[in-house]
């Protein structure tokens, strides 16, 4: 009871993707589930008998409340804390997964209230799966890199013109802040530079990075791929590119996809391409 997908549909039956982190409205909170990787991962590297550093990782947007002004590790960061509390020799470290579709909205109304108990949730699953651990000897290690080359977003609201006037003129500093972004990931992509999709390869378990807010469909996508495996998947390798969705939201007409996004449809075959080479299949 943390992570919802954005994507759920309305009384009306028609689809929506306005699930945001804090979702005050009851009708949005009720809407299903939807799609998510409901497992909490933790990847742990051992000297002998005794354990050095834990990895945790879950898919969602680690937000509660916000837009006070304050910087804050959220309630992911109290349960990292917990934990580094109960283990305090064992090195804790949370990473966030493919979250760019995924929230706590359903479980969360954007109470201050409602953080340590998303923590609670958290640190109780960061705790089963370190009690879970199953010990491997690492008889391999391989790191592989997959450059990747996404396209930069088409139209003209995407134009490097229109980017340089919304810099120069949009009286609202995000307009500002977006359009410079966008410009950024412009210029970066004409220079023929790649994002780099990067998988830390133990045999038994790997450990795959993917670029900026990558939908929680790829980090589902990457463990079928090595199903017999551990994989765990993290998100925001880069942030330039913002929302790399599925080919489904762009034909659903996501609107997270207005602005926060600059990369064009065709994304998602050129992901799964780059997974499956840097996992090895």
């Amino acid at each position: 009871e943390v992570a919802s997908n954005r994507r759920y549909f309305d009384e009306a039956g028609v689809v929506r993707y306005n699930r945001m982190s804090a979702s005050r409205d009851a009708k949005i909170r009720a809407g299903e589930l939807g799609t998510i990787d409901p497992m909490l991962k933790t990847l742990s590297l051992w000297d002998g008998d005794t354990p050095v550093v834990a990895f945790s990782s879950y898919a969602t947007h680690p937000m509660s409340f916000y837009g006070k002004g304050g910087t804050t590790a959220d309630f992911v960061g109290m349960a990292r804390k917990m934990r580094q509390s109960e283990d305090p020799k064992t090195l804790q470290i949370y990473i966030s997964g493919c979250s760019g579709n995924v929230t706590a909205g359903k479980f969360n109304d954007g109470s201050p209230d409602n953080r340590p108990v998303l923590a609670k949730r958290i640190h109780a699953a960061m705790k089963a799966a370190w009690e879970n651990t199953k010990r491997e000897p690492i008889n391999k290690c391989e790191f592989k890199n997959v450059p990747m080359k996404l396209e930069a977003r088409g139209g003209a609201a995407f134009s490097e013109a229109e980017l340089k006037k919304q810099i120069a003129e949009n009286p609202r500093p995000f307009g500002q802040c977006l359009a410079a972004l966008g410009l950024s990931w412009l210029k970066r992509v004409n220079t023929g530079q790649p994002v780099d999709v990067c998988c830390l390869d133990f045999g038994p378990a790997a450990y795959l990075l993917m670029p900026a807010e990558s939908y929680v469909e790829y980090q589902l996508m990457a463990q079928a791929i090595r199903p017999k495996d551990f994989v765990m998947v993290a998100g925001y390798g880069e942030s330039g590119p913002g929302y790399i969705p599925i080919e489904r939201a762009w034909k659903e007409n996501d609107g997270n996809l207005t602005d926060w996004c600059w990369v064009n449809p065709g994304s998602e075959a050129l992901m799964k391409a780059a997974m499956e080479k840097a996992l090895g299949k």
